[in-house]
């Protein structure tokens, strides 16, 4: 059932019971047991987590699995390392450690990609993409795989330069900045032309342009400088008949319109982002994924957490591509209970 509903949503074909899929639950050690009942937890071998992670998703009938391949590795020793804040339980992807490899924002703006990190062979990256791909089918067979590039552009620049270095850049010459950004276009297109060779069905692009009051950028510099190349990179894709899924952190209502038009079959996206705003312009068009909000599980009663789910599935019902997900992912820290019932919820109302 997971595979053919995700499938069917994916190519807009409305199946009978909304799909959906999680970001982070299947970490939720906790979470994961009380579905499960398997003996699992932080300190558990590799091999254990795998299995309770699988055994959980195919329990919560995953649909739809997000992945990108392509993603700050492909950077090496020109990455910014910014550190990482406690995330997964126990904490054990806290990184304290900061460098950046670039002194002032001049050296940004100089950066030319192909000087700094060379042309790839398009069919090793090739043979990468469906490599990724056929592992992630073999990890769960049962929903809709994919893979991906993560650093299409603005998380391209987050990853290199880091926030402080990229701001600077901006702030010091927009027109410079927007020349980098078509360097690195130009750059990133060999990854999307491998990618349009490969025998993968569906693609993720995922672009964090925006934060959580909207542009990073006066919109006016995206349209001359991202969407654009957004057009060149899906180009190949298009003609080789792929599907397309546009994910970005934040809030991109103002540019929902011009991601539509640079070629995307999809959206996936946190709460910030407007759901009725893109159920009223593509919910009959598109794919959406989306957007349960995870506030309302990690401090919501049961009553809130029921009007949540029923806001984004009474949004998405009518919509032939519409999937649930909790944008903003199911934490470690969300309360048990608080999840168990948001899943009872939606697999009470699920059926259209």
């Amino acid at each position: 059932m997971s595979y053919s509903d995700g499938w069917a949503a994916i190519n807009l074909e409305m199946p009978r019971r909304i799909p959906r899929t999680e970001y982070s639950a299947d970490a939720h050690w906790d979470l994961v047991h009380a579905v499960t009942g398997i003996e699992v937890g932080v300190e558990s071998p590799a091999p254990v987590k795998r299995a309770a992670s699988l055994a959980f998703m195919r329990a919560w009938d995953y649909d739809f699995f997000w992945s990108t391949l392509i993603g700050h590795g492909e950077f090496g020793e020109m990455a910014t390392d910014m550190g990482h804040a406690e995330y997964a339980a126990g904490g054990v992807d806290r990184r304290d450690t900061v460098y950046c490899p670039y002194e002032d924002p001049e050296q940004v703006l100089a950066f030319d990609p192909w000087e700094a990190l060379g042309p790839r062979d398009m069919a090793t990256l090739t043979r990468r993409f469906e490599a990724h791909y056929r592992a992630n089918r073999e990890a769960h067979d049962f929903g809709v795989n994919m893979t991906g590039v993560y650093v299409t552009l603005i998380s391209g620049f987050i990853g290199l330069f880091g926030w402080d270095m990229l701001l600077l850049a901006a702030g010091t010459d927009m027109v410079r900045f927007g020349a980098l950004a078509n360097r690195y276009a130009a750059w990133m297109q060999q990854f999307f032309d491998a990618l349009a060779e490969t025998d993968v069905p569906v693609v993720m692009v995922h672009d964090d342009i925006v934060w959580a009051a909207g542009p990073i950028f006066q919109p006016a510099w995206y349209r001359e400088y991202v969407f654009p190349n957004y057009r060149a990179y899906f180009r190949p894709l298009l003609e080789s008949g792929k599907r397309i899924l546009f994910c970005s952190d934040g809030n991109f209502t103002p540019f929902v319109d011009d991601i539509a038009d640079a070629g995307v079959h999809g959206f996936v996206f946190e709460p910030l982002t407007d759901l009725a705003t893109i159920v009223e312009r593509y919910g009959q068009t598109h794919v959406i994924v989306g957007n349960a909000d995870t506030r309302v599980l990690l401090t919501g009663n049961r009553e809130a957490i029921r009007a949540e789910v029923m806001r984004c599935l009474s949004l998405g019902r009518t919509c032939p591509g519409y999937l649930l997900a909790v944008g903003n992912h199911i934490p470690p820290n969300t309360p048990v209970e608080s999840a168990l019932y948001y899943n009872q919820v939606y697999e009470e109302l699920a059926w259209r």
